[in-house]
């Protein structure tokens, strides 16, 4: 029996899962690591901490499955998009991995929206203009990190740091770098008005290689340490949201993935680039001929957070006691509500937010408070609003398909609450399936890895890999309910837009007086 190993380099912890040659799961390790926030500006983590991670995880799976390294047939690898690294000649690193959560730079993104024509620079490589992406990253090192701007022969990004480390070769797949903003989806290569702008050459950018492309020959200590050949064919995989698209059975014409986790997003796939008039949505790429489209969401399992520790402490102690899951009490709860949450809407918007809005000033609030509602009408409106957040991305994704879903794929922390997933078809009026499928990035990597080795010529092997556990019908009596609140819910985010900068110019302000006076 052959053997592939999957790993993902989340933002908060890296994953290696062994698979055997068919796609079935045998078993996964997984390594956390600290982001560092010491602000609601920076997100950022040590690269070497996510580095031993990759080390550490492939090797315990190796050693604790006891594979012979000659029956490992591929690494594939998938991994958070929007990271920077700066890397200074002597290839010793600047920074630490500034996140896609990382929103300092939030003026530059602006200024490159108003003054830079971003519009067209989202048009030419599909990503929205946001402080997450690397191209205002950098513009806003340019202007505030000049000493930093100024010594950096490469930005990487986290996976390119990775691969760095192992062959001392900087590359860089076609997927993550069309999240970059940098990257042009027609050419395939790095956009140059983009460049321009920035005032760096591509010479200071990693070599864009196919997400089939395969490494060989890591040093040897390193293949060593993690129990495999040097000459592993190691391929440099995709990015985390649109392999996990894949690894869901959910990229053929029409099929949506949906995944909720801290964040949140919805994908589909399609075989063009395609970008939206509104710039609402994202456009990746995922091999040549196949692109992913969608909206990631920053409001997505952290409102469960904070709905647990702000509005549940009491339930929260209880279910500890009678050793039940937190989440399971929050969601029943909101159960004994009816649909609708008896006229509370929720906009979710603790975290600022990406799609739809793209708005880093977004803010939360409740609508429609009178002294009927109770503590459980507010959880369910809070998980109400995150999917109506979600609904609106979906809108918008329908718009740029030209057709509407048969079919809703869930995926994430979130698909384990049956009120939830029924909540969502409701919402999203379609019939919602849950894959049963371990790790969806890590197999759709593999899958990718089966690809790039000749194995299969497309990627209809998943739909063997992949099985139903869960399946969800709209109820159209809550579906009426909902459709009335969705519109009150977007015309409301609509007149909220002026306002959301006011007050978070105010908070900003207060928080950093606060500081200063402690």
């Amino acid at each position: 029996m052959k053997y592939m190993i999957g790993v993902d380099i989340g933002t908060t912890s890296t994953k290696a899962v062994l698979y055997d040659e068919k796609g079935q799961f045998i078993m996964k390790h997984n390594i956390g690591y600290p982001l560092h926030t010491p602000n609601v500006e920076v997100s950022e983590e040590n690269p070497d901490e996510l580095f031993d991670a990759v080390l550490m995880t492939i090797k315990y799976v190796m050693r604790e499955a006891n594979i012979d390294k000659k029956d490992l047939k591929l690494i594939s690898f998938s991994a958070q998009m929007h990271s920077l690294i700066a890397m200074n000649a002597s290839n010793e690193r600047l920074t630490e991995n500034l996140t896609w959560a990382d929103n300092r730079a939030i003026k530059y993104a602006e200024e490159i929206k108003e003054k830079h024509d971003g519009d067209a620079i989202y048009r030419r490589t599909g990503t929205p203009i946001h402080p997450m992406s690397p191209l205002s990253k950098i513009f806003w090192m340019k202007h505030e990190q000049q000493e930093i701007y100024n010594q950096t022969a490469i930005f990487a990004d986290i996976k390119t740091y990775i691969f760095y480390q192992l062959f001392e070769e900087y590359v860089i797949d076609q997927s993550m770098a069309s999240s970059t903003g940098m990257f042009n989806l027609e050419d395939l290569d790095w956009d140059k008005a983009a460049l321009r702008l920035l005032g760096i050459s591509a010479s200071q950018l990693p070599k864009v290689v196919p997400t089939t492309h395969i490494l060989k020959g890591m040093k040897r200590r390193y293949a060593t340490l993690m129990g495999i050949d040097e000459d592993t064919p190691i391929v440099v995989g995709a990015s985390d949201g649109v392999l996990s698209n894949l690894g869901v059975n959910a990229f053929k014409k029409g099929e949506v993935a949906v995944t909720i986790g801290t964040s949140g997003a919805i994908r589909t796939v399609i075989d063009q680039p395609r970008t939206d008039y509104k710039g609402r949505i994202f456009c990746y790429v995922l091999t040549e001929n196949h692109y992913v489209i969608g909206g990631p969401v920053n409001n997505g399992g952290v409102v469960l957070r904070w709905l647990r520790d702000e509005l549940l402490a009491s339930e929260v102690e209880t279910a500890k006691r009678l050793g039940v899951d937190p989440y399971d009490v929050l969601t029943k709860i909101a159960n004994r509500v009816k649909p609708g949450a008896d006229g509370l809407i929720f906009h979710p918007y603790l975290a600022g937010e990406r799609a739809p809005l793209w708005n880093a000033d977004a803010r939360g609030s409740f609508f429609g408070l009178t002294l009927t509602h109770q503590k459980e009408h507010m959880i369910r409106a809070a998980l109400e609003g995150v999917l109506y957040n979600l609904y609106t991305v979906y809108l918008a994704l329908i718009e740029v398909m030209n057709e509407t879903p048969s079919t809703i794929k869930a995926t994430g922390g979130f698909a384990k609450s049956e009120v939830w997933r029924q909540m969502m078809a409701d919402i999203f009026d379609t019939n919602l399936i849950v894959p049963e499928s371990y790790e969806s990035s890590c197999l759709g990597a593999c899958v990718l890895g089966m690809k790039a080795l000749g194995e299969i010529d497309d990627f209809s092997i998943i739909e063997e890999m992949v099985g139903t556990t869960n399946d969800h019908k709209p109820n159209q009596d809550n579906v009426k309910i909902y459709q009335k609140l969705i519109s009150i819910f977007i015309n409301l985010s609509r007149s909220l837009e002026d306002r959301y900068a006011e007050i978070a110019t105010f908070q900003r302000e207060h928080i950093t007086k606060d500081k200063e006076q402690k």
